[in-house]
């Protein structure tokens, strides 16, 4: 078998060859975007479904919360909800296997129609569109989510629609995310944005942020920007799908590094939407990506069970 090239950039896919109704571009695609999942666990991906104006209004309406003092945040951040729904203060997650906690506050909007012990959403009443456009941008991820799960479905040669009844209603997150200004004299050490992770859900879409940072870990231990032109959204594998694919479609290490010393005194907004199935769903590895060559990785688990060992892992949720 021969050697997966490297790549120097995140690969780039129009997401409506997959829904032009034309076979050969439908499977163009599902090909292309299981060799990017294969190779490097990360796409840019056009023809999205997200507008630039509502992309714009959404960056406006969470710069005005953050901007808000920590006395009127603090209202929104409720510990019980073990930072599922609402705020997350700064110092409250590290990635895992880190001491240092990450330098980021962040927000977190749920399922709209929430059901049986999921939490229901809670809005800062100071800034009046911020449940108007986190929302929608949540349904509008949400249906994308679900569209590229159809091409991944097709990849690993399941029924088209595998994945809908587990995502239905599923435990999905629009994280809203401020990487506050840094002081370079005062910055922990070994502190940065965000480090070196991977994501616990099944996909995560992640619109551009206002500034560069994000990096991706390469086979080879290199770094390399995952930077999307401007009507782009980031789609990358997460953990749950590395597990129920045997780590054929690969869960990579990305992280966001902190700004050069003359940019430290600024903020930086980004607004991922990490897309979980159903607490219930099966995460137990496909018996097709199992073989002697690729023998089982990972112990049996529902979707459910490994959220809450993450949760506690992050800091989020005591044990």
């Amino acid at each position: 078998m021969s050697e997966i090239a490297l790549l120097d950039e995140i690969p780039s896919l129009d997401l409506s060859d997959f829904t032009s109704g034309n076979p050969e571009r439908k499977a163009k695609f599902v090909q292309d975007l299981g060799s990017a999942f294969n190779n490097i666990g990360f796409v840019a991906i056009s023809n999205h479904g997200l507008t630039e104006d509502i992309r714009v209004k959404l960056y406006e309406t969470v710069q005005a919360f953050f901007k808000q003092p920590d006395e009127v945040k603090y209202k929104y951040e409720f510990l019980e909800l073990n930072g599922q729904r609402g705020y997350v203060s700064k110092g409250r997650e590290k990635a895992k296997g880190f001491k240092v906690a990450d330098l980021k506050e962040f927000y977190h909007v749920g399922q709209p129609t929430p059901e049986g012990e999921m939490p229901s959403n809670v809005f800062p009443e100071e800034v009046p569109n911020f449940e108007e456009y986190t929302t929608l941008v949540f349904n509008t991820f949400e249906n994308t989510g679900k569209t590229l799960l159809r091409a991944i479905a097709l990849y690993l040669d399941l029924e088209e629609d595998y994945f809908e009844d587990k995502v239905r209603n599923g435990d999905s997150i629009l994280r809203a995310l401020h990487y506050f200004p840094l002081d370079p004299e005062t910055v922990p050490e070994g502190a940065v944005r965000a480090a070196a992770h991977g994501d616990i859900n099944l996909i995560t879409l992640l619109m551009g942020a206002s500034a560069e940072g994000l990096e991706v870990l390469r086979r080879d231990g290199a770094w390399i920007a995952a930077t999307p032109s401007p009507d782009q959204i980031i789609i990358n594998v997460g953990d749950m799908l590395d597990r129920l694919t045997n780590h054929k479609l690969k869960s990579t290490i990305h992280r966001v590094v902190n700004p050069p010393r003359e940019k430290m005194n600024t903020s930086r907004y980004s607004i991922p939407f990490f897309m979980h199935p159903r607490a219930e769903m099966n995460l137990t590895c496909l018996s097709s990506c199992v073989t002697a060559e690729h023998p089982k990785l990972y112990v049996d688990m529902t979707a459910g069970e490994f959220l809450n060992e993450r949760l506690i892992e992050l800091g989020l949720k005591k044990a």
